[in-house]
């Protein structure tokens, strides 16, 4: 079973059906031809972008049609995710650790949220982004949004992990958001000094062989010029794959084969 990753995507709904297509996963008519493989969004699919809602509404259609022909289609939870539902949830509300006036929708506007995404939010994309996992191990693969070990303040194990960002989702504290987002949007773990350890330390804790993750983009975190944003990037003495080509960016979708 081919297993494919692909991050951030952050509203740009026709680049990512473009990329389903060049890999043979979707037909021309966008619907599944994958037969039985693997595929794993890894978060972002909102904000930056014009039509987040838009992405969602085409990895929920892919679940199902995947499932029927024997694959996979699975999503993680990203920060932007986080930030869209905490703005939903409490708007303007003061939140002590952001100190500024708006509260959440000020945060999440700030960091590219668009009011289209918030504005077309149904009951059912709610309960679809709030019951979506933070981390999955896919055949060795460690599969998460963020490149940061604050995931292991949630669990020492992927089921523990999931299980308490699920409590957190449910949460109405609005301090007690503004921690959670904070942990899941912590960054460059992997590659700073010692990462290498690091990404040791946690495929130790969580399992699995090699980290695969998004957030990061090549362009910004990794020095690749946009016009130069071809594959995914492997560090961490080979540990580690960074998969976000930083579309928004002026990069690209990077669907990336990882078996």
């Amino acid at each position: 079973m081919p297993l494919f990753v692909v991050s951030d995507v952050h509203g740009h709904r026709e680049a990512l059906r473009e990329a389903l297509r060049e890999a043979g996963l979707t037909g021309a008519d966008g619907r599944w031809a994958g037969q039985d493989a693997q595929l794993w969004l890894l978060g972002d699919y909102v904000d930056r972008g014009p039509d987040g809602i838009g992405v969602v509404d085409d990895i929920r259609r892919l679940t199902g049609e995947a499932r029927a022909t024997g694959g996979e289609v699975g999503a993680l939870l990203g920060n932007h995710e986080v930030q869209l539902l905490a703005a939903h949830r409490f708007g303007h509300a003061p939140v002590a650790g952001w100190g500024r006036p708006g509260g959440f929708r000020e945060l999440w506007a700030r960091y590219g949220g668009q009011a289209g995404d918030l504005r077309r939010l149904t009951p059912e994309h709610l309960a679809w982004i709030t019951a979506l996992p933070a981390m999955a191990l896919v055949d060795g693969h460690l599969l998460m949004h963020s490149d940061t070990t604050r995931y292991l303040e949630f669990g020492r194990s992927v089921e523990a992990v999931n299980a308490a960002v699920a409590e957190a989702l449910r949460g109405t504290d609005v301090d007690d958001w503004w921690e959670f987002v904070r942990r899941i949007s912590g960054r460059g773990t992997f590659r700073a000094d010692g990462g290498e350890d690091e990404a040791a330390v946690m495929l130790g804790v969580l399992g699995g062989e090699v980290i695969a993750h998004g957030h990061s983009t090549l362009i910004q975190h990794f020095g690749v010029a946009a016009g130069d944003v071809r594959e995914a990037v492997r560090y961490a003495g080979g540990r580690v794959v960074a998969v976000d080509g930083g579309v928004f960016e002026g990069g690209r979708l990077l669907l990336t084969r990882l078996r």
